[in-house]
C-alpha cells in the first residue's frame, strides 16, 4: 500500500515559513537577507541534501550494522552544484562518507553504499532524475 506523506508551511514573515510535518516535527524554512529573507532557517533546497544525507546515512549505518562492522563515527558531507538557469536544480552532487571504526572493511562499506544509491534510499532515487550523484567513502581506523 502507498505511504502519504504530508506537510504544512504556513508564511510567517517575510519569506520565512514555519513548516510541520506529518510526523509532528518543526522546521523553519529562509532565504538569505539578500533574497528578502530573515536567514532564519535553511533554504529548501538545502533540505533536499539534509534528505539525502540522512536518507542514505540511515540507510547505510543500518547495513554495516547487520554486516558487523564496528562503527565508532559516521559522518556525511554532501555537496550539491545547481543549474545556472530556473528552475535551478541540482545538476551535480557529492556524497562523502566518513567512517571511522575498527577493522571495517572498505569492500563491505561500498557494498552498503551500493545497495542505498540503487535500491533502498528514495531520495538519491528521486535526485538522481536531475543530478549526477557520486558517492565517495573514507574509512579511518579508530
Amino acid at each position: 500500500m502507498a505511504k502519504e506523506a504530508t506537510v504544512r508551511a504556513q508564511l510567517a514573515t517575510g519569506m520565512r515559513f514555519d513548516v510541520e510535518t506529518g510526523s509532528g516535527h518543526k522546521i523553519v524554512l529562509d532565504t538569505a537577507k539578500d533574497d528578502d529573507g530573515q536567514d532564519a532557517g535553511p533554504r529548501p533546497m538545502e533540505m533536499l541534501l539534509v534528505g539525502l544525507a540522512g536518507c542514505a546515512g540511515i540507510d547505510i549505518i543500518s547495513m554495516l550494522r547487520k554486516m558487523r562492522q564496528s562503527v565508532i563515527a559516521y559522518e556525511i558531507r554532501v555537496h550539491g552544484i545547481r543549474a545556472d538557469e530556473h528552475p535551478r536544480v541540482y545538476t551535480q552532487i557529492t556524497v562523502e562518507h566518513i567512517i571511522t571504526g575498527q577493522n571495517v572493511q572498505p569492500d563491505t562499506v561500498q557494498r552498503a553504499i551500493k545497495l542505498s544509491e540503487e535500491r533502498y534510499c528514495s531520495v538519491n532515487a528521486m535526485l538522481d532524475k536531475t543530478a549526477a550523484i557520486t558517492h565517495t567513502f573514507q574509512v579511518i581506523e579508530g
